[in-house]
């Protein structure tokens, strides 16, 4: 497989998991920070908002997996760059998060 794809599934990790936590506060009907919450207010979107920005991080993952080389869990290079796009992102995401609850 090219290197590229590596790289690919790389970031399709990190859409994947950036869309768990929007999601998960959508559909559990709470408000959760995303990209488009208003400047100035609570930097609180709306559960629905939050719903359609997880479907759409999921979407972009489904699309980069789909359509850029197989992705083989179980194989060395296919399961090191996606279970450390996860574990980047959600380090990135625990930091980010954190900071906006304080």
């Amino acid at each position: 497989m090219p290197w590229i794809a590596y790289i690919v599934h790389f970031i399709a990790a990190a859409f994947l998991t950036n869309g768990i936590p929007h999601f998960v506060n959508g559909v559990s009907g709470r408000p959760f920070r995303t990209p488009f919450a208003r400047l100035g207010s609570s930097n609180l979107s709306s559960p629905e908002i939050n719903v359609i920005w997880g479907w759409l991080n999921f979407l972009i993952a489904f699309l980069l997996f789909a359509n850029i080389g197989p992705l083989y869990i179980g194989t060395p290079g296919d399961t090191i760059f996606v279970a450390a796009g996860m574990l980047v992102t959600g380090i990135i995401l625990a930091r980010i998060f954190a900071s906006s609850a304080r």
